[in-house]
């Protein structure tokens, strides 16, 4: 169903490098590739969110010795409203979100399906088998704090939280405050363009502002009246990363070191900035092995911004793709 319009600067084309780190992770060889937005349209297609950022061409130049392919891939990317029909891909999406638990994924990717006022499916137009590329949406914990899926979440977040000054606030957050809480889900492919992410949270957290006003009940309206979002997510953290860094200043004091931080995620770093709290707990879940990531571990990572800072959020985020 069609979104009310909203006017957004047109993105100028802008050169896209993926790093070291993102060619290993996702398993890509020799990518110099450019990538751009170079139309937004306000007419939408059948089913996708007409919210003025619809439409995006992505052009990636692949480079493959064992496929002998040289040359430019035309991808258009659309935003789309959530749908059952999307259900096995958006688990896939989620397949290790609260690490290799095993809780009810199910039910969890039906309440993000079912709630298709508020979150996003990015998809390729034209693509045969519909697949999802990304995943955004923000559900209320109070509004489904009887649904298994959120009680098990919460369950797993008390136990892998190991920082004791914290616990308290953490079950403040998923208890008494939880009807004030939108848990933000937002799982993609790690190679989708950069530039898609400004209008593809600007899409969430508008949707979520015209909740409170379109919803047809007040309950409901109200649901999407946050104060706090909680965020759960992955990093890269460097292993010993105390040790290593006494122990480098001591030898080299001015020399540089490893980052202790590598973000999987480019908005998470923001999200970390602008935090109420945040902590790390250790995954089981097998990580990629490359050379760049030796020193590394795949670490997870569970964060809790206010509301009020999403609008410095958001011209933050568009900000660092401007100057990617």
């Amino acid at each position: 169903m069609p979104r009310r319009l909203t006017r957004r600067r047109r993105l100028l084309p802008q050169p896209l490098t993926f790093s070291p780190f993102a060619r290993s992770v996702a398993s890509i060889q020799r990518v110099s590739s450019k990538a751009h937005i170079s139309k937004i349209r306000r007419g939408s297609p059948p089913d996708c969110k007409g919210i003025g950022v619809s439409k995006h061409n992505s052009s990636l130049s692949e480079s493959s010795e064992d496929e002998g392919f040289e040359g430019v891939v035309q991808t258009d990317f659309v935003f789309f409203d959530p749908k059952s029909d999307d259900f096995h891909g958006v688990k896939i999406l989620l397949q290790t979100y609260l690490d290799d638990k095993q809780w009810d994924l199910n039910g969890f990717v039906d309440l993000i399906l079912a709630q298709a006022t508020v979150g996003t499916l990015v998809k390729i137009e034209g693509d045969d088998d519909d697949t999802p590329f990304s995943v955004i949406s923000a559900l209320n914990l109070g509004r489904y704090k009887d649904h298994k899926c959120i009680v098990e979440l919460k369950e797993f977040l008390l136990q892998i939280c190991q920082e004791k000054d914290l616990i308290n606030g953490l079950r403040s957050i998923l208890g008494e405050q939880a009807h004030d809480v939108g848990l933000l889900v937002s799982q993609r492919v790690v190679n989708l363009p950069p530039q898609l992410l400004p209008p593809l949270y600007g899409a969430l957290f508008d949707e979520v502002s015209w909740a409170t006003e379109d919803e047809p009940t007040e309950e409901l309206r109200n649901s999407f009246r946050f104060k706090f979002y909680l965020l759960v997510s992955k990093i890269y953290k460097l292993k010993n990363a105390n040790q290593k860094r006494n122990a480098h200043q001591k030898k080299r004091p001015n020399s540089h070191n490893d980052e202790e931080i590598i973000y999987i995620k480019p908005e998470d770093e923001i999200f970390h900035k602008l935090s109420l709290w945040s902590f790390t707990f250790p995954m089981r879940t097998q990580q990629v092995e490359t050379q760049e990531l030796k020193n590394y571990s795949l670490t997870g990572f569970a964060l809790v911004v206010e509301a009020e800072k999403i609008s410095t959020f958001r011209q933050q985020l568009e900000s660092s793709i401007d100057e990617s």
